[in-house]
């Protein structure tokens, strides 16, 4: 039985539901006056508090989805840029993943790390070269960490993944400094959430991989994440112990891609129905080759144009959520998420245990290919050139800004009095202490712009002070 407001993973991701809107969507694929009614009411408005967005049920966004109506794809990608600009404006969130220790214990068949592979050269890093990787991680510019880690009680403990957060925040480099680490682990227990939500981390991250449970159980044959259950229902846990955001997503190409969007923003809904709060981000990856892993082997992969649209699909259903997609991607499909819905991508990123340290790129223990090789200059370059904002903010972490408090000023556009700014003053911080002659350039000239569109006088005439600060001391991390 379907029950959004159930703690039980089968009930608030209930298969017959999913089947059911599935055999809708594909009755009203066609029906133009439903998809005009659905579009028209997934609109931004524009209120007396700001912009409003209603966003779509799983059921109402599959029928877009379903749709292969050319007007009609037109006016998806039109409306998610719309809604993307409405309350994320032209911002893009950088972030590096780091990856702590390939040991594993897990069966997974889709990644590299599973404990079958003879093959890949295991490793866990020291704090000692925790920090080493760190400083190379703020040498290129980062502030914004997601924290990797294979599931080993043995080599990957939580008193390990504590001790190397304690570490990566204790490295201040140059003007360097990691401001937020958000942290990507297998699924425990509410007690060990709570010692990650004091050790000060961003927000929890955790993949379903696949929502299908038959599917689910054959691609995680051994090891506890084999249990359906305990890993669906882990960001119930997390933030029952105190952490406000959670981020979900699902790995596009294990299970059939209409089976897994309802499934993801099933579970967007039934955190929403819960605790208040929906997904702080959603993330799109697709599988991808590595050491022992083929992606051929799974039949379900999808083409650019499809993934495109299930970005902005996801982008007009849940409309206030993050968006990350990494280097997975190409720079070429990169680019065209952003206008469908993408609001934070990774750059210069290394995949394998100890990668930010060597100078040549390790393929021995990536968990994936990595198809944007570019480096971070590169990349805010290439974000700058496209009147992308390329922002490396955390000040909502550290202001407390966080779960209801975030999405209350989300859900209202008014995030961006503090976002913009604060976007802006991170930029010239990269410009000043990273970036290379014509990143820094053009940089400054799309920062001169975009002073001019914070609408407040008193906001726009503090951030231009503090952006003169940083170009001529070594003062750092103003914030709103």
């Amino acid at each position: 039985m379907y029950n959004p407001k159930s703690t039980n993973a089968e009930e608030f991701i209930n298969h017959e539901e999913i089947l059911d809107s599935l055999k809708y969507a594909d009755e009203n694929k066609n029906n133009l006056e439903l998809i005009d009614s659905l579009l028209e009411k997934a609109r931004p408005r524009k209120t007396e508090k700001g912009w409003h967005c209603q966003g779509l049920t799983h059921r109402e966004a599959l029928v877009l989805l379903a749709c292969d109506n050319k007007e009609i794809n037109r006016k998806i990608f039109k409306l998610a840029e719309v809604i993307k600009k409405a309350f994320y404006g032209n911002r893009i969130v950088l972030f590096a993943p780091l990856y702590l220790s390939n040991y594993c214990i897990n069966g997974c068949l889709y990644c590299p790390y599973h404990l079958k592979n003879k093959n890949i050269a295991r490793k866990k890093l020291t704090q000692t070269e925790i920090a080493a990787e760190v400083a190379a991680l703020q040498d290129m510019g980062h502030k914004r960490l997601a924290i990797e880690a294979g599931e080993d009680p043995k080599n990957n403990p939580i008193e390990y993944i504590l001790e190397s957060l304690k570490t990566i925040y204790s490295v201040k480099h140059k003007n360097g400094s990691i401001r937020r680490a958000n942290v990507n682990i297998a699924a425990t227990t509410i007690e060990e959430y709570k010692m990650l939500k004091d050790a000060g981390i961003g927000t929890y991250i955790l993949f379903q991989e696949t929502y299908h449970k038959e599917s689910y159980e054959r691609l995680h044959p051994t090891g506890p994440k084999h249990d359906y259950c305990w890993h669906t229902e882990a960001h119930d846990r997390a933030m029952e112990a105190g952490i406000d955001d959670v981020g979900l997503g699902v790995l596009f190409g294990l299970d059939k891609y209409r089976y897994e969007f309802a499934g993801l923003l099933m579970h967007a809904e039934h955190l929403e129905a819960v605790h208040g709060v929906g997904p702080h981000t959603i993330s799109v990856p697709r599988v991808k080759k590595a050491d022992d892993i083929d992606p051929d082997v799974f039949d379900n992969g999808i083409s650019d144009e499809m993934f495109l649209k299930i970005i902005a699909c996801i982008r007009i259903a849940v409309p206030y959520t993050g968006m990350i997609i990494s280097t997975r991607e190409n720079e070429e499909t990169r680019r065209r998420a952003l206008n469908a819905g993408i609001s934070q991508i990774s750059g210069g990123s290394r995949t394998s245990v100890g990668g930010y340290t060597e100078k040549v790129r390790p393929h021995d223990s990536e968990q994936f290919d990595v198809s944007d090789t570019r480096t971070l200059d590169e990349v805010i370059g290439w974000l700058i050139e496209q009147k992308h904002i390329p922002s490396f903010c955390t000040a909502c972490y550290r202001e407390g800004r966080t779960g209801d408090r975030f999405m209350a000023l989300c859900k209202t556009g008014q995030i961006q009095n503090c976002c913009h700014p604060n976007a802006l003053m991170t930029l010239q911080e990269y410009l000043t202490d990273y970036a290379s002659k014509e990143t820094k350039s053009t940089g400054e000239k799309l920062i001169a712009e975009e002073l001019k569109n914070i609408p407040r006088e008193k906001t726009r005439e503090i951030c231009s002070s503090r952006i003169e600060k940083i170009k001529t001391t070594d003062e750092r991390d103003f914030r709103f």
